[in-house]
């Protein structure tokens, strides 16, 4: 149990320090997340000036996939809207200081390379198979992340969907880098056009190590017998 510890600590000390951090007020409790603003500038941008202008603010959780990810930011719901505060996809921001060791990261999701736009999940356990792939920007902090957890036990249906998905309140900038934001005036978001790209996470195709969630000190841990996810695309 030491040595698990110490793996931990081991971990978060590889982390950078961050600098930015805001609160998601959701259905399921506040949910506060830092963010490496230097790391990955434009994803922090991007997601700041996004809550700034209100862009996430009673949207719901549209994919949950227990013991992976929780996936959010699209205000039509669908898995298939969403755009940037820039007018249009920006690139990925992968650093070599940031991977998917732990729950509780938060990356943008894409339609492929250099195509992130507002849509994010929030990792439920390590998936270092998504390094490289997806640009992480943040990570839940504090006791927080049991109300990310509370999510994952939430019935789906078909394509992950939840039957009574959790939402975004509201979200609360606690620490802005960006001191050069101006908030937009922002219309309704229009309906995703027939056939869009849905920005997704890859799904691994074997069984994956899964955080032992119920301690909140020894994430990380492999489990015996954790659920195999199928991939889709």
């Amino acid at each position: 149990f030491a040595c698990i510890i110490f793996k931990m600590s081991s971990i978060y000390q590889n982390m950078p320090p961050t600098n930015g951090k805001v609160v998601l007020n959701t259905s399921c409790g506040d949910i506060e997340i830092e963010l490496w603003s230097k790391e990955a500038p434009m994803a922090c941008r991007n997601f700041i000036q996004l809550s700034l202008e209100g862009y996430y603010d009673n949207t719901m959780f549209h994919r949950i996939i227990p013991k992976f990810m929780v996936q959010g930011g699209d205000p039509t719901g669908t898995g298939q809207g969403g755009e940037s505060c820039f007018g249009q996809p920006f690139k990925d921001e992968i650093h070599s200081r940031l991977r998917f060791m732990i729950r509780g990261m938060v990356a943008m999701a894409n339609g492929g390379r250099d195509d992130n736009n507002s849509q994010f999940f929030m990792t439920l356990a390590p998936c270092d198979w998504l390094n490289g792939r997806h640009t992480i920007f943040g990570k839940v902090t504090g006791k927080t992340i049991y109300n990310l957890d509370a999510m994952s036990g939430l019935e789906t249906g078909p394509e992950d969907r939840p039957l009574y998905p959790p939402r975004i309140n509201s979200v609360e900038v606690i620490l802005n880098p960006f001191t050069d934001i101006v908030p937009r005036r922002l219309e309704a978001a229009p309906a995703p056009a027939d056939g869009a790209n849905r920005p997704t996470v890859k799904v691994r195709d074997r069984q994956v190590s899964v955080g032992l969630i119920e301690t909140g000190v020894v994430t990380g841990v492999q489990e015996q017998g954790a659920v195999v996810l199928r991939g889709r695309g």
